[in-house]
């Protein structure tokens, strides 16, 4: 029996895809303009999800395999001395406590800001120049997503961290930070300091960031040894005085540990250590730190999320809405001749709704695919900087993003007036036209 039917609902399909690809080619310009408005939705939707899943990313809280971040406690931006750097990474453990919690790895910040440019007077942001002071070899174990990612991919990387341990004022400089320098692995720049005055750096590039995560595309990163031996020169050409910044040269001190009763434990010792009095310090989650400086930005993302994105759905809907209820007024006739012919209501309904859901479908899949491609590959991720976030790379998810927004947002729209073609009533419709 079920073979039977099989070809008669063959026959059925095709005449419904008949149906339904007449009506979308009949107005063309109708169409187009409808894709136009679902592919402006999703460009929009996607842009904004982009940085918002992000954010979600970073200040997501994990039960394993979390990195601490220990920072000045009443002071930002945080400037601690460099003699807290040994004792924090080994987590303010007793040596004598077998049973102390200790980081599995760790990695110290401080932040050098120069310029290139040697003129005070034109200094601006193109040629500013950001770096992290650190030990090079923690770029790979430590830094977020490059730590997870495979050799294969960072082999460059890897090769300039073994090159800095021969070249002592070795840098390694962020691909997008390379090319608005107009410089090349090898050169030699020269790097006048703006938060550590009058420290000028004499560096050499010895490597490059993989081109993903974008994040660290405009950034440098400088060795912590060599850095502090500039530090000791200032201090011997001006009388034994040290640089005013000498004493807060660490920023921030990255611990990784194994599971959240390690990092409470960790947490304890650190917060109850005397060695850290002048000044306070406190210890807390990755997740909770990047909360904490994106604290400004709360309610612009809120707003963001539950105002804008909404509020640009129900234009579209609105929009979708108004153009299939001007073509079902005018395919009324159609609609009256098909129920004397045989169709049901609702089938009626669903035919109306398919031709909407599957422009809002391929429109949206079609703008979410196009946004991921030029984002990604041609301009190398969505330049829009927030905190210490440069660019924001289009996930893969944006493409059933896509396709799910222009198909909702075409359901939602054309709901009503597919309703209104359903209820059509032959003889009134008959009745106007004789």
């Amino acid at each position: 029996m079920l073979e039977r039917l099989t070809p008669a609902y063959e026959r059925l399909f095709m005449k419904y895809f008949f149906l339904i690809f007449e009506s979308i080619r009949r107005n063309p310009v109708r169409t187009i303009l409808t894709s136009l408005g679902t592919m402006m939705l999703v460009l929009v939707v996607t842009l904004v999800f982009t940085v918002l899943t992000a954010m979600d990313r970073a200040t997501t809280e994990k039960s394993s395999n979390i990195k601490a971040i220990v920072t000045e406690k009443w002071q930002v931006p945080s400037m601690m001395p460099y003699s807290y750097a040994k004792a924090l990474t080994e987590g303010a453990a007793d040596p004598a406590d077998k049973s102390a919690a200790r980081p599995s790895d760790y990695m110290t910040w401080g932040f050098f800001v120069g310029s290139t440019e040697s003129n005070p007077a034109k200094r601006g942001f193109e040629n500013m120049f950001f770096s992290f002071v650190m030990e090079p070899e923690k770029t790979r174990t430590m830094m977020d997503e490059v730590d997870e990612m495979p050799d294969s991919e960072v082999r460059p990387l890897i090769d300039a961290i073994a090159r800095m341990k021969e070249v002592p004022n070795g840098v390694i400089v962020g691909p997008e930070r390379l090319e608005k320098m107009n410089k090349k692995v090898g050169d030699r720049i020269t790097v006048y300091g703006r938060n550590y005055r009058d420290i000028n750096l004499e560096l050499e590039i010895v490597g490059t960031f993989p081109k993903e995560p974008a994040r660290f595309a405009d950034s440098a990163v400088i060795a912590r040894d060599y850095f502090d031996r500039q530090l000791d020169a200032y201090k011997q050409s001006h009388g034994g005085k040290a640089h005013a910044m000498a004493d807060r040269s660490l920023g921030l001190v990255w611990l990784r540990v194994k599971n959240k009763p390690t990092f409470n434990k960790l947490t304890e010792q650190i917060i109850g250590s005397p060695s850290f009095s002048s000044p306070a310090v406190k210890c807390e989650t990755s997740s909770t730190g990047i909360s904490g400086f994106l604290e400004a930005w709360r309610d612009i993302f809120w707003g963001v999320r539950w105002l804008l994105t909404p509020a640009c759905m129900i234009v579209l809907s609105l929009v979708i809405m108004n153009a299939i209820s001007i073509s079902v007024r005018e395919r009324e006739p159609e609609f009256a001749v098909l129920k004397v012919l045989g169709f049901r209501p609702n089938q009626i309904l669903m035919m109306v709704l398919t031709e909407s859901v599957l422009i809002g479908l391929l429109s949206g899949l079609f703008s979410a695919a196009v946004s991921y491609y030029v984002i990604n590959n041609v301009f190398g991720g969505l330049p829009f900087r927030i905190a210490f976030f440069p660019k924001f790379t289009v996930p893969e998810a944006a493409l059933w993003w896509g396709a799910a927004m222009g198909a909702g947002t075409a359901f939602a729209g054309s709901f009503v007036p597919a309703w209104r073609a359903r209820s059509v009533k032959v003889s009134d419709v008959f009745a106007r036209v004789t």
